[in-house]
């Protein structure tokens, strides 16, 4: 996430998933399955390096955000840029990777899961 001056989140790292892929051709926070053992935020770090060349000590953790659903859960971890932060695609899953305004993020079309909880997680960006 950037942010502001004030502390306001300002963009946001997204991916446009190859077409190939689950939900190809829509737009999400980079990331996959955890590896067994990994919790939420190893396996964020891991897939925002793998898929978007973003170097875990380059962003701080500031927490996570689960949309649950009777038999699976969707778990987005939130970081900030404390370093200088360049995403790319490094793998072939991805079609671009780039910085968006948290404003222009809904008129992507958005991978379903990210688009359920991309209302609740926007409005706690500033908290």
């Amino acid at each position: 996430m950037r942010r502001d001056g004030a502390g306001c989140a300002t963009h946001v790292v997204l991916q446009h998933r190859a077409p190939w892929s689950d939900a190809g051709g829509t737009w999400g926070v980079p990331g996959g399955a955890r590896a067994p053992g990994e919790d939420a935020v190893a396996a964020a770090l891991r897939e925002s390096r793998e898929e978007a060349g973003i170097d875990p000590q380059a962003v701080a953790v500031r927490g996570t955000h689960v949309l649950a659903h009777p038999d699976w859960s969707y778990t987005t971890v939130v970081a900030d840029e404390v370093g200088t932060v360049e995403p790319r695609p490094t793998d072939d899953e991805s079609v671009e990777v780039a910085w968006v305004a948290v404003d222009d993020v809904p008129a992507r079309p958005l991978l379903p899961a990210f688009a359920d909880a991309w209302p609740v997680l926007r409005a706690s960006l500033d908290d």
